[in-house]
């Protein structure tokens, strides 16, 4: 610095400089973690001969058994030109065929966001993390278990965007049940494509609103055509072995716009599918290649995941059950199903059958999750918020899970053995009878060395009881309020929200509102 410099301005530089530094320091940001990228093996539990006999009992239910698809004529007549036979409804594919169409589907594909840092990878070592989805319920500590509400699916929009480890902000997070059954898709698609610049899915409960689907991401997107996956939607079979009209005229839509499907069977076990696992991952196997075969008759190249939805049945009251071995058997052996197929691979999420966010909500999510990421997962539905067997979205759970999901991204990293990994320096520092906390390498390192949740409590007895001995659940819900009271809408052109909306009151004006 010149030392005939005015002495005000030296002052009037510094006081610039702390000013900056103060407000880089309070400035509001959006920190969202990369797509997990496995950097640990697969759990591989069916050898190759057990996958073998999978592949070719599920070739002989295609064959023999078949298909159906329902009320859909162009569907079956797809499936005559592709050298199927049909009768009546039912589909019956020659061994091979199926297996051969979904051939040209892509191995992995990228969902691109409106931020493009918000792009996602699906398939290959990926696995992407979206929130749950379709529950007609919501609950919170405040109002119970209640009906869901247009609002509280945007304050679900708004926790997905908030939250570091989620990567998508996900569909239905949950079911606005004071919106009109046939315009609701359209309130939930703009506050995905407005309140959140994650990527997002699309509507499939009927193939109009698919087509609103993409009539919206044109917008969004300032596309005449789509030019590439914008959207990736959940396409359920109707298990056993049915393809619906509905799902199927969506898959349709979405596969002719070039965006992406999940294919899934929809599975509870012993009543949808046989009681053990081996019956059920041939079920599922037929079903997935069925399906994808389809989106690949529909427009060869569409992207499309291999899908599985299963979980077990209690026997004693017919209820689904979920955080059960038998269900992380199933996906582990449909993982290992898909990656034959080359396909990515969906599964998985924070599922529990509990009531309330308690020790059995715990256990069941943490034993999926688990599986999940071990089981080689691509995409992951309902990483958080799920309670009560998927009927209701839960606030509290939702930070607590997506919380959690920190851990996945933790594991999946596997274990650094750089030089700085192996802190030969720092064993050479303290020697015998010393401790780490002052050496250079725990210095260095101790900001990123373990990773912190930011709702758990880790306190000590005494502090924990002076600040109000607050629950799992109070903790939450603090977490839940202090996210949306730091929340900023991410930002959109003006142009494109307001050409948005009016699409939006548009298709809403064009027909009465039905309930049913």
């Amino acid at each position: 610095m010149d030392a005939m410099e005015p002495r005000a301005e030296r002052r009037g530089r510094r006081s610039g400089g702390g000013a900056a530094r103060r407000a880089e320091r309070t400035t509001h940001r959006i920190d969202c973690a990369p797509v997990i990228q496995r950097n640990i093996p697969n759990y591989d539990m069916l050898s190759d001969a057990a996958l073998e006999i999978i592949e070719a009992n599920a070739e002989t239910v295609l064959e023999e058994v078949g298909v159906a698809f329902v009320d859909n004529p162009e569907a079956l007549d797809r499936w005559r030109a592709a050298g199927a036979t049909v009768l009546g409804e039912r589909v019956h594919i020659p061994r091979g065929l199926a297996r051969k169409l979904c051939e040209t589907a892509p191995a992995s594909f990228t969902q691109y966001a409106r931020n493009p840092d918000r792009n996602v990878e699906i398939g290959g070592k990926s696995l992407v993390l979206a929130p749950v989805y379709g529950p007609p319920f919501v609950r919170d500590l405040d109002g119970g278990r209640r009906y869901a509400t247009m609002e509280d699916f945007r304050k679900f929009v708004k926790l997905g965007y908030m939250s570091k480890w989620l990567h998508h902000s996900g569909g239905t997070v949950c079911e606005p049940t004071d919106v009109a059954v046939n315009k609701r898709h359209l309130d939930m698609l703009e506050a995905h494509m407005t309140l959140s610049d994650k990527p997002f899915m699309g509507s499939v409960t009927d193939p109009v609103r698919a087509r609103d689907s993409v009539e919206m991401c044109k917008i969004l997107f300032q596309e005449e055509e789509l030019s590439r996956p914008y959207m990736i939607s959940l396409i359920n079979v109707n298990s056993p072995l049915t393809f619906d009209s509905v799902m199927m005229g969506a898959l349709e839509v979405y596969a002719e716009a070039g965006q992406a499907c999940i294919v899934s069977p929809f599975i509870v076990g012993g009543a949808m599918a046989p009681v053990s696992v081996t019956g059920t991952l041939t079920q599922v196997l037929a079903e997935a290649m069925a399906g994808i075969a389809y989106s690949q008759l529909v427009k060869p190249g569409a992207p499309v995941v291999f899908g599985a939805f299963v979980t077990s049945i209690d026997m004693n009251s017919g209820a689904p059950t979920f955080g059960t071995p038998e269900a992380s058997k199933i996906l582990y052996g449909a993982g290992q199903l898909a990656r034959r197929m080359n396909l990515p691979f969906r599964s998985g999420g924070g599922l529990c059958g509990s009531k309330l966010l308690d020790a059995q909500a715990a256990y069941e999510t943490s034993n999926t999750l688990n599986a999940a990421l071990l089981g080689g997962v691509n995409f992951m539905l309902h990483a958080c918020g799920w309670l009560e067997g998927g009927l209701v979205a839960s606030f509290e759970k939702f930070v607590m899970d997506a919380d959690q999901l920190g851990v996945l991204h933790s594991i999946a990293a596997g274990v650094d053995i750089s030089e700085n990994g192996q802190a030969m320096d720092a064993i050479r520092e303290v020697g015998p009878g010393g401790h780490y906390l002052g050496c250079a390498h725990t210095q260095a390192n101790f900001k990123d060395a373990f990773w912190r949740t930011e709702v758990l409590d880790y306190k000590p007895f005494e502090t924990w009881a002076d600040e109000g001995s607050r629950s799992s659940a109070d903790l939450a819900a603090a977490r839940v309020q202090h996210l949306l009271e730091q929340y900023i809408e991410p930002t959109l052109d003006p142009a494109i929200a307001g050409a948005l909306a009016e699409y939006v009151a548009r298709r809403k004006g064009e027909e009465p509102d039905a309930f049913g």
